[in-house]
C-alpha cells in the first residue's frame, strides 16, 4: 500500500519516493495545499476503489494517516 501511496505522491511532488516515510507529513514536509491533498485523495480512491468522506481528507496529516484512513474504509466494503 505505501508503494502505491508514494507513486501516487511522486506525481505531485518532485521527491525520492524513496525519502517518504508513514511520518511524512503531507503539508509540511511535502508542502502540498489543500486543494493538492483533495486531488491525491481522489487518485488514492481511484486506485484502491474506495470512496473517502470528505470528513476524512480534510484530517489527513501524515502518510500514515492516509493509510489508516484507507484500511478503515477498504475493510468496510
Amino acid at each position: 500500500m505505501i508503494d502505491k501511496l508514494k507513486t501516487i505522491l511522486t506525481e505531485y511532488v518532485d521527491i525520492d519516493p524513496e525519502t517518504i516515510t508513514e511520518d511524512t507529513n503531507i503539508r509540511s514536509d511535502l508542502g502540498l495545499n489543500s486543494l493538492e491533498l483533495v486531488n491525491i485523495a481522489v487518485a488514492v480512491e481511484n486506485t484502491f476503489d474506495v470512496e473517502i468522506p470528505d470528513r476524512e481528507i480534510s484530517r489527513i496529516e501524515t502518510v500514515k494517516d492516509v493509510i489508516d484512513v484507507l484500511t478503515e474504509y477498504i475493510d468496510e466494503e
